[in-house]
């Protein structure tokens, strides 16, 4: 079975056997690799993309610069990425900067992790968390 997997650099998408997903596999477009196991800043328009057509469940960090359980939050969650990709992608919304984004969501406190599965929200856990919950939350829910 093939998943559809976003490049996180180009934005291409790549067809990748469910099975190759831990081969560390590169985009078939820009050579670079699909996986960073970082979590993937994103505008607006990136982040419906990211959310649509990846195939593959999405965890999504709303937060802003502002915010000091944010920034807290923010090791935990680059640590979180390295032990959920890539059974999962992350990515960071700034909602300081995409408000829009934000209020369609219904985005109401910072942080708040949301997360996504073709485009259709499954689950969402509002307030800071460390590395270890946000990885335990986030399996819990695929």
């Amino acid at each position: 079975m093939s998943k559809h997997i976003l490049c996180p650099h180009c934005l291409a998408v790549n067809r990748l056997a469910a099975e190759r997903l831990s081969d560390a596999p590169i985009c078939g477009k820009c050579k670079q690799p699909l996986f960073t196991h970082r979590p993937i800043e994103v505008n607006g328009d990136t982040f419906q993309r990211m959310i649509t057509r990846n195939e593959i469940p999405v965890l999504v960090d709303f937060w802003a610069p502002w915010c000091g359980p944010c920034r807290m939050m923010a090791p935990a969650f680059e640590q979180a990425a390295t032990e959920l990709e890539p059974q999962l992608r992350l990515l960071k919304l700034n909602t300081e900067q995409e408000q829009q984004v934000a209020a369609q969501y219904q985005i109401r406190s910072i942080p708040t992790l949301a997360l996504f599965h073709q485009g259709r929200e499954l689950a969402r856990q509002p307030g800071a968390m460390g590395a270890a919950d946000i990885v335990r939350w986030a399996r819990s829910q695929v």
